[in-house]
């Protein structure tokens, strides 16, 4: 990191719309971008984030809030696209491990878990699939194995908090100058375990609703060092997280490796002989769901970057083929637009 003279070293440990809580020596203040910092930004994703290092043109905020003057080059960053404005949204970076936290009960979700495998792919950090409420699970074992086979090569933690031996093995990863981010849907346990970690009630929690799913409770990023500096990321409950192509082969290495066996190079996996992944599917060698739930991340990837209009040509070709007939129902559409 390239600090400039007379200039210091934060780290951004939570936000609040425009205002940033940074941690420097030792000590948390405020702090805002500067007017340059605004100009010569592009987008959203050039703002600082939880995580991020950052120069400051101060340490301590008595006479106003220290400015952020620009943001370091992250070496790992987890982001995903915001459904409003279609732009990149960072939601943590410099980070060395994601867990991914997901409950036992009637939030377990493998098709999702897929998908978030995938996104801490792209991050750049390492994956560690951490099952919470293990208490309320009556076939552990099976899902369990449900996990292993959408996981390959991944660490996977059990946890209940009514064990603390099975916390135990979530504070090994925390050594000094490692961070963690944890992630998952609303309601999974994740400030519940995070309080367990701090060891005190710093993240307020809720019980279980009526279908046994947990309350969101997180409402905001936030960043907390622990006593042997190591770095705790909490981040809100999420759903929907959009998947890149080139990632997807980290996540389904079993079916990547499945193609390279199929008899034509481009084969589509529908009616060509010798396809490997439709004999795996046959033989019960490779689950149907799971080879369902890799061609729909694989379809949503390709609208990843585009715009609404791009996005609507894609649609057309793939309803119409031809370039012909896209051709027709492009010039419909343009018409029907004018009146």
């Amino acid at each position: 990191m390239n600090l400039e003279k007379d200039k210091f070293l934060g780290r951004i440990s939570s936000q609040y719309r425009d205002i940033y809580k940074v941690l420097v020596n030792e000590k948390e203040i405020l702090g805002q971008v500067s007017g340059k910092f605004i100009y010569n930004s592009f987008n959203k994703e050039d703002y600082p984030a939880v995580g991020d290092y950052v120069q400051l043109d101060r340490d301590d905020d008595k006479a106003g809030n220290a400015i952020i003057e620009k943001v370091f080059e992250r070496k790992t960053v987890f982001k995903r696209k915001n459904a409003n404005n279609g732009q990149n949204e960072v939601l943590a970076s410099n980070i060395d491990y994601v867990f991914i936290c997901m409950s036992l009960n009637n939030d377990f979700n493998i098709r999702r878990l897929e998908r978030y495998i995938a996104v801490c792919y792209e991050s750049g950090a390492i994956p560690v699939i951490v099952l919470t409420k293990a208490d309320l699970c009556e076939d552990i074992t099976e899902k369990l194995m449900e996990v292993e086979e959408v996981s390959i090569g991944i660490d996977i933690l059990i946890v209940s908090y009514k064990d603390k031996k099975s916390i135990e093995q979530v504070c090994s990863y925390l050594k000094e100058g490692v961070t963690i981010c944890f992630i998952g849907s609303s309601g999974v346990g994740k400030s519940t375990l995070i309080n367990n970690i701090l060891g005190e009630d710093r993240l307020a929690t809720n019980g279980l609703r009526n279908d046994d799913k947990g309350r969101h409770t997180t409402t905001r990023r936030e960043m907390f060092v622990l006593d042997n500096k190591s770095v705790v990321i909490d981040t809100p409950g999420m759903r929907e997280l959009s998947v890149d192509t080139k990632d997807l082969d980290k996540t389904f290495t079993d079916i990547a490796e499945l193609e390279k066996m199929c008899k034509f190079s481009d084969c589509t996996h529908t009616n060509e002989p010798n396809c490997a992944i439709k004999e795996a599917i046959e033989n019960g060698s490779l689950c149907s769901k799971r080879y369902a739930s890799y061609v729909k991340l694989k379809e949503e990837s390709k609208y990843l970057n585009l715009n609404f209009k791009e996005i609507e040509k894609e649609k057309i070709k793939k309803m119409f083929g031809s370039k012909k007939e896209y051709k027709n129902i492009s010039r419909h559409i343009k018409n029907k637009n004018k009146y």
